[in-house]
């Protein structure tokens, strides 16, 4: 089998070289997967088509059909034939998609799982079969059955939105009291407490001082504490909802200063909560984190009503798990760089970080739309 052409994964926020950013710039969703070539399929023309399954959880939010897309694209590119499902956050149709890739003997299964403690038997099967198991992006918990976990550093990403807050707000200078409303992530979602606890480290101390107020009482006394505001299924929905709550039950004669939203989805049902109550950009409008670095999302830092949001560029990690994929399936010894991170409760799992980029509206030219995850044209520039 030939070697990858691929670009070596570089820091985040690079730019990318013409194909690359033409496959990721189109934001697709055309995903069908590719035909086994047990079964006749069409396959690339220069790689010997071993099958490789590519779970992802939903269609619903635009980072995974960008992901799922990036990477099928790249393997395909590279001969290898693809499975590429969506499961539409729901667990059992995800087991039964990987149970089916199982079945037409996938060399590799990349898996972005739903929940990271539910796989482990299908896993187990696959590990009877000598299927190699990549995590993408998440965590899989409770099982040997995991070979390799490839991820952004997702302590990193909730530090980067705790440190932004404590500049915009002059905490360290010991500026406050300003008004806080904490969020978390999915429960199920191994990274939300990676996200949570890299910015609860740097804001917990300024809660415990009094220089940040949280009037809802919503202030997890500890980083273990941290699925007490988790959002189910990172909904936007629910975000909004919770945030309705907040403002009608506590901020009666207050106003909210600062919110943290560990993700763009979150962040977009937050704004809305906020502009439902009154709220307007500019000088009244709260400080409020994201993750992602989505359309919509962008589009709303460009109009205020987003502060910054924390880019994760996940064609870098495409990238990197495509030559992951490719070192498994010719024997080569697989890149990783980190053997102590992520311990999954059965093993450490041999991991890639990538590092993450905070993007405000100042610089959503020269990160995003230089780097060519955007067209000026798409974000109205």
């Amino acid at each position: 089998m030939k070697r990858f052409r691929l670009i070596t994964t570089a820091m985040a926020g690079v730019m990318l070289a013409g194909s690359l950013v033409g496959c990721s710039s189109e934001r697709t969703t055309d995903t069908e997967p590719a035909a086994n070539p047990d079964e006749g399929g069409e396959q690339a023309t220069d790689g010997d088509g071993e099958l490789i399954g590519i779970a992802m959880p939903t269609r619903s939010l635009e980072r995974w059909n960008n992901d799922g897309a990036h990477l099928e694209s790249l393997l395909q590119e590279a001969g290898y034939s693809t499975s590429l499902q969506y499961a539409d956050n729901k667990v059992e149709q995800q087991i039964t998609q990987l149970e089916n890739m199982i079945n037409q003997d996938a060399a590799v299964l990349v898996v972005a799982s739903i929940d990271g403690t539910a796989l482990a038997p299908v896993l187990e099967r696959a590990a009877e079969q000598d299927i190699k198991v990549v995590a993408y992006d998440r965590l899989i918990n409770g099982t040997e059955a995991v070979d390799y976990y490839a991820t952004f550093d997702n302590y990193l990403v909730g530090q980067l939105q705790g440190q932004y807050i404590e500049e915009q707000l002059g905490l360290a200078e010991g500026e406050g009291p300003f008004n806080l409303e904490p969020f978390a992530g999915s429960p199920d979602d191994n990274n939300a407490k990676f996200f949570f606890s890299g910015a609860w480290d740097v804001l917990l101390p300024y809660v415990e001082s009094g220089q940040l107020e949280v009037p809802s009482g919503k202030a997890p006394a500890s980083n273990d504490d941290w699925q007490s505001i988790g959002v189910q299924g990172w909904a936007s929905a629910t975000a909004q909802s919770e945030m309705d709550n907040r403002l009608n039950s506590f901020y009666g004669d207050k106003q909210v200063d600062v919110v943290l939203s560990p993700n763009d989805s979150l962040a977009l049902g937050i704004a809305q909560a906020l502009e439902a109550a009154g709220y307007t950009p500019g000088e009244d409008w709260p400080l409020l984190t994201g993750q992602d670095a989505d359309e919509a999302n962008v589009k709303n830092m460009l109009a205020d009503k987003q502060s910054m949001t924390v880019w994760k560029d996940t064609r870098t990690l495409g990238d990197q798990v495509a030559k992951m994929v490719d070192e498994i399936v010719t024997g080569a010894e697989v890149e990783v760089n980190d053997t102590e991170t992520y311990d999954n409760g059965n093993k450490v799992v041999p991991s890639y970080l990538l590092p993450p980029q905070v993007v405000t509206k100042d610089t959503v030219e020269s990160s995003l739309v230089e780097s060519g995850f955007f067209t000026a044209e798409q974000l109205g520039l």
